[in-house]
C-alpha cells in the first residue's frame, strides 16, 4: 500500500487555484479580506495597481473576513484591491545549493551571487518528530570554544541556549563556533538583527572559511514580523534537509527573543489577548515547536540518521534570567551557556560563566577522565569565587583552608586555559590534557597542605599537653 499512501499524500497537498478575495479593512500590517476561503498559513498576493503586488500570509479570521498580514509594507493598497491565493502549503527550496549563500526568509538570495540551484521543496512546518524516532544523545559535538567543550560539553542533537545581555560578545562566539565546530554544515539564522551588524557578522565573525560550509538566513529588525518568523522556520527546514541526507548540522539562531517578539506582534494584531508581560500564549507554543525541531534521528526510509545540534541565543534584558522568554526557554532546552557581563568588564573572552552554565547531556558525552578533571576544575573555580572578596580586601588568612589556598594558586592558569582569542583555534585534546594535569596537580597540592596542616595541629596539641615551660 506504499504507492497508495503516496497518492493520498499528493491529493492532500493539491493546491486550489483561482481563489480571489477583496480588501475591505486595513489595520496596521493586517488586512481584512472578504470572500477568501483560504486556510491559515496560505500565501497570497495583494494587488497594488499598475501590475504591482505585495506578498501576505493568512494568519487568522475575523467573522467572515480572512486576516492577512503583509510580508512588506501596506503602501499602495486600496479598498477592493484583489487578493489572489498563491499557495496553501508553505514550502521553500532547500538543499546543497544554499551552502555559502546568504538568503532572506523566503529563501531568495540577497548576496548578489545569482539564483540558487540544486534545491528541493520542503515544508516549513512539518509534522512534529515522534519521540521514539529520536536517537539518544551520546556523541560529543565540539564547538571549538574551550570553555564550552571542557566545562559544558555539547552532544550531537542537543539544544543549548546562550543567555546573554546586549554587548557581551554573543555574535563573536557564534562566529567562532561556526568556524571551529566539527559539524558538517552550519545553518545560521539572524532574526531581527540590525542591518549594520549582518555584514559585520558575515565578514568578521564568520569569515570566508566559515561561510563556505554555512547557510546564512537573514531577516532584519525593520522587516515584517511574519518575515522574521518565516526566516526562523526556513532555517529549520534547511537544517532538516541536511540532516535527512545524513549530515551533522549545527543550527545557530540569533535570537529566540526576537522570534518571540515577532510572534507576539502577530498574535496581538489578530486580537489574541496578552498573557505574561504582554506575550501572547501562542508565543510559547510556537517557541516550543521551533526548538523541538532540533535533535538526532534514527535512520529510516527518509532520514539517513543525521543530527541537528541547536544553539539558540536568548537576550536577557537587564540580565534578568526570570523574564518570560528566558524562563520558558530554559525549561525546553537541554542546557544553557551564560555569558557574564562581569567577565566582559574584566576583559575575558569568551565571557562564559562556567559555574552558572549547564549541559544536561554532559555526563553522556564525556569520558571518565574528562568528567573527573572537569569536576575538579569546577570545585576550584567555586572555591575561588567564594573567597574572592576576602582575598581582594586582604582579609583571607593563608593556610586556613587547603582547598582555598590551592584555588588561589591555580586560578590564573585555569582562567588562562578557559580564555581564548576569537581567531584562536580550540584544540580539544591538547586543552583536555592541560586541564587533566592541572586537576591532578591541584589534588596533590590539597593533600600535601592537609597533611601539613594536620601535622601542625598535632604539634600544637603536644605542646599544649606538655604545659607551659618555666
Amino acid at each position: 500500500m506504499t504507492w497508495l499512501d503516496a497518492e493520498f499524500d499528493a491529493v492532500a497537498r493539491t493546491e486550489p487555484l483561482g481563489l480571489t478575495g477583496r480588501v475591505r479593512v486595513v489595520r496596521g500590517l493586517t488586512i481584512l479580506v472578504a470572500e477568501l476561503p483560504a486556510p491559515i498559513g496560505s500565501l497570497v498576493q495583494i494587488g497594488q495597481g499598475a501590475g504591482r503586488s505585495v506578498a501576505g500570509e493568512v494568519v487568522g479570521f475575523d467573522n467572515e473576513y480572512a486576516a492577512v498580514m503583509v510580508l512588506g509594507g501596506t503602501g499602495g493598497i486600496v479598498p477592493g484591491a484583489p487578493v489572489v491565493l498563491e499557495r496553501v502549503h508553505q514550502s521553500a527550496g532547500v538543499g546543497a545549493g544554499l551552502l555559502g549563500r546568504v538568503v532572506d526568509g523566503l529563501g531568495r538570495p540577497i548576496d548578489g551571487l545569482g539564483p540558487i540551484t540544486e534545491s528541493v521543496f520542503r515544508a516549513l512546518d512539518p509534522e512534529p518528530t515522534g519521540a521514539m524516532s529520536r536517537r539518544r544523545i551520546n556523541e560529543p559535538m565540539r564547538t571549538g570554544v574551550r570553555a564550552i567543550d571542557l566545562m559544558a560539553p555539547m552532544g550531537r542533537g542537543q539544544r543549548m541556549g546562550v543567555f546573554a545581555g546586549p554587548g557581551v560578545g554573543k555574535s563573536t562566539v557564534l562566529g567562532q563556533i561556526a568556524r571551529g565546530t566539527d559539524a558538517d554544515v552550519s545553518v545560521i539564522a539572524l532574526i531581527g538583527e540590525r542591518g549594520r551588524e549582518v555584514r559585520e557578522f558575515i565578514d568578521d565573525a564568520l569569515g570566508e572559511d566559515g561561510l563556505k560550509r554555512s547557510v546564512v538566513v537573514v531577516s532584519t529588525g525593520d522587516e515584517s514580523p511574519l518575515m522574521r518568523v518565516r526566516a526562523a522556520r526556513f532555517a529549520c527546514a534547511a537544517a532538516e534537509q541536511f540532516r535527512d541526507e545524513g549530515r551533522d548540522v549545527m543550527l545557530m539562531m540569533d535570537s529566540i527573543t526576537r522570534f518571540a517578539h515577532a510572534q507576539r506582534q502577530i498574535g496581538l494584531s489578530i486580537g489574541e489577548p496578552p498573557a505574561s508581560k504582554g506575550y501572547t500564549p501562542s508565543v510559547f507554543t510556537h517557541m516550543a515547536s521551533l526548538l523541538e525541531r532540533a535533535g538526532a534521528l534514527e535512520a529510516d526510509g527518509v532520514c539517513k540518521g543525521g543530527s541537528i545540534t541547536g544553539l539558540y541565543t536568548i537576550l536577557v534584558e537587564g540580565d534578568d534570567m526570570t523574564e518570560p522568554v528566558a524562563d520558558a526557554a530554559r525549561g525546553i532546552l537541554d542546557g544553557h551557556v551564560i555569558l557574564s557581563r562581569k567577565l566582559v568588564q574584566k576583559g575575558y573572552f569568551p565571557a562564559v560563566d562556567v559555574l552558572d552554565s549547564v549541559s544536561r547531556v554532559a555526563s553522556s558525552v564525556m569520558e571518565s577522565g574528562h568528567a573527573a578533571a572537569r569536576m575538579q576544575a569546577l570545585k576550584l573555580l567555586a572555591k575561588h569565587r567564594e573567597i574572592e572578596e576576602l582575598v581582594q580586601i586582604g582579609a583571607y588568612a593563608s593556610g586556613s583552608d587547603p582547598e582555598a589556598d590551592t584555588a588561589i594558586d591555580l586560578i590564573e592558569p585555569l582562567t588562562e586555559l578557559l580564555r581564548q582569542r576569537p581567531d584562536e583555534p580550540g584544540r580539544f585534546e591538547k586543552s583536555l590534557e592541560l586541564m587533566t594535569k592541572m586537576a591532578l596537580q591541584s589534588g596533590e597540592m590539597i593533600q600535601q597542605r592537609r597533611a601539613m596542616r594536620q601535622q601542625a595541629q598535632q604539634m600544637n596539641q603536644q605542646q599544649m599537653a606538655q604545659g607551659p615551660r618555666r
